[in-house]
C-alpha cells in the first residue's frame, strides 16, 4: 500500500496558497531548494506535474488543482480535529469560546448560552463580542468555537463556514409605563411623533423596522441610533424612547428593563444563527445550545 507523504503535501499546499516558492519557503522557514525538492518528490510519487511556470510565479496544472482541493479538505479536517480535542482537555473543564455579534440582544445571548452551563459537567465559557466580520475571521482561525448572530455567514474568498438556524421570532415594541401613558393613542397610529430608539442604519432589524413604519404610515421621532443593542435597551429602560426586541424574550425584556410591550410588529421577523467552521457539530456545549434553541426558545 502506498502512503501519501503529508509533509510534502503541506509544502505543496502552502506553495499553492502563497503563489510562489520564495514566499512559501519564507512561511515554512525552509530554504527554497529544499522546498522545491520536497514538491518534486510529491510530484514523482503522484506521477503528475502539479505546478507550471507563470511569469515569476507558479500556476497549478489540472492535476495540481485537484491536489489543492483535496489538500484544502485534508488540512481543514486536521485543524478541525485538533480544535475539537482542545474542547476536551484532560482533567480540566470543558471550554467554549463563543463569539457574539454586538447587535444581538444580551438577554437573547444569555438564554442561548444558558443550556451550555447546565450540561452537568464543568464548563469554562468565554464570550467575545465584536462586529460579525471580525468574529467570522476569528472563527476561520479557530480562535472561537461558534458565532451567535442575527445574520448568516455569506461566502467570501478563501473562507468557509456553516450556518445553523437556531430559530425565528416575531418582534414587539417596548416602552416604560410612563412613556406609554404619554402616548396613549391606538397602536400603531399612536406612535406618530413618539420618541423611538433604533438600531443603526444597515442593521437587518433596522431595515425591517423602517419598512414596517412605512407600511403602517407611522412617522416616529427618532431620538437615538445605536450599534450596541444593550446600550439601546438601557436608554429604553430610562424612558427615553420606545424600542424593539424579539418576542421570544418578551418576558425577560419586560422584567429586566421595567418596560411593557405595546404590541407586535406584524410582518417583522428576526432570525438567529449559530455559525461554525465545521460542517458537523460535535462540541457538547454547542449541541446543547442548538437543541435548547429549537425546543425551548424558538419552539
Amino acid at each position: 500500500m502506498e502512503w501519501l507523504n503529508y509533509h510534502h503535501l503541506l509544502y505543496f499546499w502552502t506553495a499553492a496558497k502563497e503563489g510562489s516558492i520564495t514566499s512559501a519557503a519564507r512561511t515554512l522557514n525552509l530554504s527554497q531548494p529544499a522546498l522545491s525538492t520536497q514538491i518534486r518528490q510529491l510530484e514523482a510519487s503522484l506521477g503528475e506535474r502539479l505546478f507550471e511556470k507563470s511569469g515569476r510565479g507558479l500556476r497549478l496544472t489540472s492535476a495540481g488543482q485537484t491536489a489543492f482541493r483535496y489538500a484544502e479538505e485534508i488540512f481543514s479536517l486536521g485543524s478541525e480535529f485538533q480544535h475539537q480535542l482542545k474542547g476536551h482537555p484532560t482533567g480540566r473543564a470543558l471550554q467554549l469560546v463563543a463569539g457574539v455579534s454586538d447587535v444581538l440582544p444580551k438577554l437573547m445571548v444569555h438564554r442561548l448560552l444558558q443550556p451550555a452551563l447546565e450540561l452537568g459537567e464543568p464548563l469554562r465559557l468565554a464570550c467575545r463580542e465584536a462586529p460579525l466580520p471580525r468574529l467570522l475571521d476569528a472563527l476561520q482561525t479557530h480562535e472561537i468555537d461558534i458565532v451567535l448572530s442575527d445574520a448568516p455567514w455569506t461566502p467570501r474568498s478563501g473562507a468557509r463556514a456553516y450556518n445553523h438556524v437556531l430559530g425565528e421570532s416575531g418582534v414587539e415594541l417596548f416602552g416604560t409605563p410612563a412613556l406609554a401613558e404619554r402616548h396613549p393613542g391606538l397602536f400603531p397610529g399612536g406612535l406618530n411623533g413618539a420618541p423611538l430608539l433604533l438600531p443603526s442604519p444597515g442593521n437587518a432589524l433596522r431595515r425591517s423596522l423602517d419598512a414596517w413604519f412605512e407600511r403602517n404610515a407611522v412617522v416616529p421621532l427618532i431620538v437615538g441610533e445605536f450599534d450596541d443593542t444593550a446600550l439601546l435597551e438601557t436608554f429604553g429602560a430610562q424612558g427615553l424612547g420606545f424600542f424593539a426586541a424579539p418576542a421570544a424574550i418578551s418576558q425577560e425584556v419586560a422584567r429586566t428593563y421595567g418596560v411593557r410591550s405595546l404590541g407586535s410588529l406584524d410582518g417583522v421577523r428576526e432570525r438567529t444563527y449559530a455559525v461554525s467552521a465545521e460542517r458537523k457539530l460535535v462540541h457538547p456545549a454547542v449541541l446543547a445550545i442548538l437543541r435548547a434553541a429549537k425546543e425551548e426558545i424558538f419552539p
